[in-house]
């Protein structure tokens, strides 16, 4: 990406240094001062003449290859002293070198210049709103993204967006989708919006996805789709003809995971109802019972059945022995995750419900609300360690610091550790990563006001939230920003029950009083989904499952991340979040809004409603509730 953006604002930016450079004699080649001679200059300047002779640094610096430290000294100069047409140039310098070093916010506080009333020239304007689409997307503000980014199209900029269009697209919810077609009637977003519609409703059914892309290709002859559709749709002749009519799910019938079996098939057979009734084509499921046999005699079963993809196995164990070899019999979604660094064998994917993808997405978006010194309390269990691995991780190859780090006994003393959070680090934090029940998680605010750090921004996981709205309990938990599945926070994560994935299925499934088993249920539901599509995830790595348990993509080694959607508690009631305070989302055009951001354990569970919270790789693990044994751990087989 970055290299193609370079290639197509070439002409651009070989203006921008001719003009930006003529008469201080820094031409390539010149014998003019270096960028350090000019930094050194700066400091004995003030004001206008500082800032200017500092962007003439950041340009040099630039030019030369050397974002990061560009993107440094650009990012120093407040924009505001410099002359407009210098301003322009600053703009342009910064969202570059921004985008070179995948800095969204820093693209997007250069590209404000847009809505500032600055004349801009019309090549410079629209290299400015494609580098905002661009960041936009970067930030997780993909609804915006795609707005700005097909408003450049519908003004025939010169470039080719499809792929870049299709990016955003492809991700948003049904209701971001809405509120995309709601906003523009023009025949160019409605032929997208019913592009990215019908390749989420048709995907699993590969035989049906060709029958309606020819349809919308009639519907919308001139759309620049048609002329040539997005990369990753061109490539879906890949997977004409590979249709999956049967697959074998192995789960156990009996063992201390078989309630939790049950709850997923329960999931599964629902979602295949629907999907018949609806007329589309759906594979048989075999169900073999994978608590006697070995690992290999289930795959022999499976092949002997006829069955061209499998879903399980659901122990861990299993998943360990699988997941070392160098293929696998059958394309096969796993439904945990193993504990090896990598996934070493061909055509074997893993789904589960991960806490530590939620705690690696919680710090991203801690990262780009602007905070750099985290606080975490975490409990001292393997749990506990596991996810916070996967936070700091996350956290420091942002450049993030970790100002504290508290592991406590989750049933001692909420005081005591808030304490250790707040006064035991190298520094200050400026934000608080919870991993904790709601039990727990209920005594940290108020702890955090007594101490006289109630302003202290919360970040959680879905662990917080039981999963039913509790207002009188739930109330010390206000302004807590938290991650957790669709499915359970249906007003918050999509704008109520009709637009959530799978809506009917929901409705069907979401009659039961317990959380727990709802959750497995939707782990059930895009289990199958992700099962009818193996070819496309096979074909096409990029291929992503709105689904009922986060936004499902399968990463290099073939582990399914999730990303959730986000939620606040204002009045004890999970609400949606907004986009990060400060940021400004519009599309340069006057015409953007703040959007909604939508921006791998074993439980060993004997009863599939008895909560938990244990981590990794996850099925029935960590997104349960509260634990059977008070510390998020359920234990695991």
């Amino acid at each position: 990406m970055r290299y193609a953006l370079r290639r197509l604002l070439l002409p651009a930016m070989a203006a921008l240094i001719l003009a930006g450079c003529a008469g201080t004699g820094m031409m390539p080649g010149s014998s003019g001062p270096d960028a350090q001679t000019l930094l050194d200059q700066a400091r004995s300047q003030s004001g206008q003449q500082a800032a200017a002779t500092r962007l003439q640094a950041a340009e040099i610096l630039a030019r030369q290859g050397d974002t990061r430290q560009a993107l440094q000294i650009a990012g120093q100069i407040d924009g505001a002293q410099l002359a407009p047409d210098l301003r322009v140039r600053w703009a342009l310098v910064m969202s570059d070198a921004g985008l070179a070093e995948k800095d969204g916010w820093s693209v997007v506080r250069a590209t404000d210049i847009l809505d500032s009333g600055i004349a801009i020239p019309t090549a410079d304007a629209q290299t400015l709103r494609y580098r905002r689409g661009i960041a936009l997307d970067m930030i997780g503000e993909p609804e915006a993204a795609a707005d700005l980014l097909i408003g450049l199209q519908r003004d025939n900029a010169p470039y080719e967006l499809n792929d870049e269009i299709w990016k955003p697209l492809s991700r948003l919810s049904p209701a971001g989708l809405d509120t995309l077609a709601a906003n523009s009637n023009d025949s160019l977003t409605q032929g997208w919006v019913a592009l990215a519609r019908l390749y989420r409703s048709a995907s699993g059914d590969v035989a049906g996805l060709f029958d309606r892309l020819d349809q919308w290709r009639s519907r919308y002859p001139d759309h620049p789709a048609n002329r040539r559709l997005p990369q990753e749709l061109s490539a879906l002749h890949q997977v004409e003809g590979r249709q999956i009519d049967r697959v074998a799910v192995l789960l156990p019938e009996s063992g201390p995971l078989a309630n939790v079996a049950k709850a997923i098939r329960q999931g599964m057979e629902a979602r295949l109802d629907d999907a018949r009734a609806q007329g589309e084509k759906v594979p048989a499921l075999t169900f073999i019972d994978s608590s006697q046999q070995d690992i290999d005699a289930l795959y022999a079963q499976a092949t002997l059945g006829g069955a061209q993809a499998v879903i399980g196995p659901l122990s861990k164990d299993k998943v360990n022995q699988l997941e070392t070899r160098a293929s696998v019999p059958l394309p096969t979604l796993a439904l945990n995750y193993g504990e090896h660094a990598r996934n070493q064998a061909a055509e074997l994917f893993q789904y589960g419900l991960s806490a530590e993808d939620e705690a690696r997405q919680v710090a991203q978006r801690a990262y780009l609300d602007g905070h750099r010194h985290a606080g975490i309390l975490v409990p001292d269990n393997e749990w506990g360690s596991r996810v916070l691995a996967a936070f700091r991780d996350r956290w420091q190859q942002d450049g993030g610091q970790l100002a504290s780090v508290v592991s406590y006994d989750p049933s001692g003393s909420v005081t005591k550790a808030v304490s250790r959070m707040l006064k035991g680090g190298s520094s200050k934090p400026d934000m608080l990563f919870l991993l904790a029940l709601p039990s727990y998680a209920r005594q940290v605010p108020p702890t955090l006001d007594f101490y006289y750090a109630g302003k202290l921004p919360v970040y959680a996981t879905s662990q917080i939230y039981e999963g039913t709205p509790q207002p009188r309990a739930d109330h010390d938990l206000n302004d807590v920003q938290f991650v957790d599945l669709p499915w359970m926070i249906p007003d918050a994560a999509a704008g109520g029950v009709d637009a959530l994935p799978y809506a009917t299925t929901y409705r069907q499934l979401a009659t039961q009083d317990d959380p727990g088993l709802l959750k497995l249920n939707a782990m059930g539901v895009d289990a199958l989904e992700l099962a009818r599509r193996l070819p496309l995830l096979q074909a096409l790595p990029s291929t992503q499952v709105y689904g009922a348990t986060g936004n499902l993509q399968a990463r290099e080694d073939g582990r399914i991340q999730r990303t959730l959607p986000w939620a606040v508690f204002q009045a004890g009631v999970p609400q949606p979040l907004l986009a990060s305070p400060g940021a400004t989302l519009g599309d340069g055009s006057n015409a953007g809004t703040q959007q909604q951001t939508s921006s791998g354990s074993n439980s060993g569970t004997p009863n599939a409603s008895a909560t938990t919270g244990n981590g990794t790789d996850g099925v029935p693990g960590d997104p349960l509730g509260p634990a059977t044994n008070g510390n998020g751990d359920a234990g695991g087989n």
